[in-house]
């Protein structure tokens, strides 16, 4: 994270950064990456193979 995304710019205050790191973690990071509970899939290809379930 520090080579692809905090050293590739000049941040002007300190929210700048934290913004940057809580986006690539949440929004990158933790729904691209493949879990091993999951079946080394990611979570967005773990839904989509789940048949939707239904409220009793």
């Amino acid at each position: 994270m520090q080579v692809e995304l905090l050293n590739r710019q000049r941040w002007k205050t300190r929210i700048e950064p934290a913004n940057a790191i809580f986006e690539y973690l949440e929004i990158f990071h933790n729904r691209q990456r493949r879990h091993s509970a999951l079946g080394m899939l990611t979570p967005i290809e773990y839904e989509m193979s789940c048949p939707t379930r239904q409220p009793a």
